[in-house]
């Protein structure tokens, strides 16, 4: 029987509730995956990922990040040699998966009606370029699916700036390139919006469409039949 571990970074301020979207996108996978046990855990949480662990064998670890970067890198690695488990097969990140451009394709899509401009609400980075690249690459991708005639890429934390994108907008659609619904989501992007009066549709962060469990399923079954 294989066995998987979702892991997402959380909350530090507030893990219960991010814990419990792991544990239930965890289930929605495993519900795809009938031969598996998967479980799900965030690093924010206090002995949630050791936990997890402890009640699976060798599990490969998929990251439910945006991108590749510090936490990915070099935080889980860390946190799981510290627990006992280094040396697990660690997937690229939810984020790099080229399957998640048809799924933003179509979300975007989907919110489109008359609109003609992509806002793409991303995390960003002031020390990394990885997150902006991934980013600008997404939009790069979705240039190519979609009928919008513009994409623009705006930031929490590195310029250009989702406010300052928004305000030269005015209207169009925001997509949140996050994983999660979290702090950034929950409160840096509609202040940002707000802000900027910006008066378009406001989706939900990828991470929650509907098509990310198959997403998910699939990356850990393409890995596990490299494996064999």
């Amino acid at each position: 029987m294989p066995d998987a571990l979702i892991v997402a970074h959380g909350s530090p301020a507030d893990p219960d509730p991010q814990e419990d979207r792991l544990h239930a996108l965890a289930a929605n996978v495993g519900a795809l995956l009938p031969d598996w046990r998967v479980q799900g855990a965030t690093l924010a949480a206090e002995g949630a990922l050791e936990a997890a662990l402890d009640a699976l064998e060798r599990p490969l670890i998929y990251p439910f990040f945006m991108a590749e970067g510090w936490f990915t890198g070099t935080n889980l690695p860390r946190r799981l040699k510290s627990a006992g488990y280094e040396g697990l097969t660690q997937l690229r990140p939810f984020g790099t998966d080229p399957a998640l451009i048809d799924l933003m394709a179509a979300a975007a899509t989907r919110a489109m009606g008359d609109e003609t401009t992509l806002l793409i609400a991303a995390h960003g980075s002031k020390i990394s370029r990885t997150s902006g690249d991934t980013t600008y690459a997404m939009a790069d991708a979705l240039a190519a699916r979609t009928a919008f005639t513009t994409i623009k890429c705006g930031f929490v934390e590195e310029a250009p700036f989702l406010a300052d994108v928004a305000t030269d907008m005015g209207r169009g659609v925001c997509l949140p390139f996050f994983a999660l619904r979290a702090g950034h989501v929950l409160g840096d992007i509609p202040d940002a919006l707000e802000q900027a009066a910006f008066t378009g549709a406001h989706l939900p962060p990828i991470g929650e469409d509907a098509g990310v469990p198959a997403l998910i399923a699939a990356a850990l079954q393409r890995q596990n039949l490299t494996e064999r």
